[in-house]
């Protein structure tokens, strides 16, 4: 194989009006190799193979089974050249298909790979961009979800952990993840999501019309299979998930939250960014966008549910508020409206239980009615006795009460036998 600059020498050479024996002699290379390097029968560079190639044969059968079929498995038409004669393994057969391109282009689910593509302006202030992600194993077993936004802009990304994905939380998420941003943006730009879009359309739910119009914003969603048009909270989504979550050590959701929001205003904000040729980060480039003032949070209301622990409390975003004894293990729910600042405690049936003023979320405050403290003092109190212990070191034989139930029990056959030495005495004097 001759090497780029020995190709070019042999061409030049030639030029010159030098022969091949000439050249070959010239270089210390065969004259067959020198003319197949002149007549473009070999390339530099691309070493000629010494056997035959192993998927030639069967290239016209999987060229038509590509095309009847463009998404075939390869490992399925692995077993099918295997049967047919291919003696090669799984992995040669894969890297062969792929570096010989049998496979056509599916413009459908390429996305945009292998198309031109093009960079999507976003002003200052233009845009936020939404998006959750879901996490199952976490160190306090129950499931992780976490809504990001992120501005357009700067790609600054601030997120809220949830315990749900309906829409009451959403709402909620938002306007949280809005007020750490400083502000709101004139769109929203979302994926098709169920609780936002009208699946199938891009009509808004009635149930978000509101919303949206509360918060003075243009909803604007994504078109379908189209992930790249939001691609900035999908790099976000990646950031977030690779840098934070899967190095973080927290063990409830409290501490978790506060541990991302760190995240986010130190090293998500601390990302480098190059705006016309000039060095930047993205805290800088966010600090200058210009946000809409947030209105009072939209008035939805969030229901879940909780577990009474055993000192008659129920725990809600990191504090604990008490509710009347006796209703230790029991189910109750829990109903807060947004932007209000009581906390309503309801039973199983629906009956308002109690209500709390909201602690600040994850103060880990244990906030109790004195009405519920002094009902449980006195269920607590009357469980004491004044009775002296017992002593459990004394000796306790057994009663004749209990030996004559275990007589009955055993019967003729396991009665103990007694023997009366004055009864055989009066037996012998007569």
């Amino acid at each position: 194989m001759l090497t780029q600059g020995e190709d070019v020498e042999v061409h030049a050479l030639k030029e010159r009006g030098w022969s091949i024996t000439a050249i070959a002699n010239h270089l210390g290379r065969d004259r067959k190799t020198i003319r197949a390097y002149l007549n473009g029968d070999r390339v530099s560079g691309v070493r000629a193979r010494s056997a035959p190639d192993p998927l030639e044969p069967f290239v016209p059968y999987l060229a038509q089974r590509l095309a009847d079929d463009p998404h075939v498995w390869a490992s399925a038409l692995f077993d099918e050249v295997t049967r047919l004669g291919y003696p090669l393994s799984y992995p040669s057969f894969a890297r062969q298909v792929r570096v010989a391109g049998l496979r056509p282009h599916c413009e459908a689910c390429a996305g945009v790979k292998g198309r031109d593509t093009v960079e999507i302006l976003h002003p200052p202030g233009e845009e936020i961009q939404w998006d959750w992600f879901e996490r199952r194993r976490t160190p306090w077993g129950a499931t992780l979800y976490v809504l990001l936004g992120t501005l357009a802009h700067s790609s600054r990304v601030r997120a809220v952990i949830c315990e749900s994905m309906d829409q009451a939380h959403l709402i909620d998420a938002m306007d949280r993840v809005m007020r750490k941003l400083g502000g709101t943006t004139r769109d929203w730009r979302v994926d098709r999501l169920a609780t936002v879009i009208v699946p199938g359309t891009r009509d808004v739910q009635p149930s978000f019309a509101p919303v949206a119009k509360h918060y003075g914003a243009i909803v604007e969603p994504c078109p379908p299979r189209r992930g790249n048009r939001k691609g900035v909270v999908e790099s976000s989504v990646r950031f977030v998930s690779g840098r934070w979550w899967r190095t973080m050590t927290e063990l409830d959701p409290e501490s978790a939250q506060r541990s991302l929001d760190r995240f986010c205003e130190t090293v998500g904000d601390a990302r480098s960014r190059r705006i016309a040729e000039v060095r930047t980060t993205v805290g800088e480039l966010a600090d200058a966008e210009v946000l809409a003032t947030l209105p009072a949070p939209y008035p939805a209301s969030i229901e879940v549910e909780r577990v009474v622990t055993a000192n008659a409390t129920i725990h809600y975003r990191g504090n604990r508020y008490s509710v009347p004894p006796g209703l230790s293990a029991t189910t109750l729910s829990v109903h807060q409206r947004l932007g209000s600042s009581v906390l309503e405690v309801r039973s199983p049936s629906g009956a308002l239980l109690c209500t709390h003023r909201l602690a600040h979320d994850g103060a880990g405050m244990v906030v109790r009615d004195p009405r519920h403290s002094a009902a449980l003092e006195r269920v607590v109190l009357s469980q004491f006795t004044t009775k002296r212990p017992c002593d459990r070191k004394a000796h306790v034989g057994v009663s004749d009460a209990a030996l004559s139930h275990a007589a009955r029990l055993l019967g003729d056959e396991g009665r103990g036998v007694n023997v009366d030495l004055e009864h055989y005495a009066r037996l012998a004097a007569s």
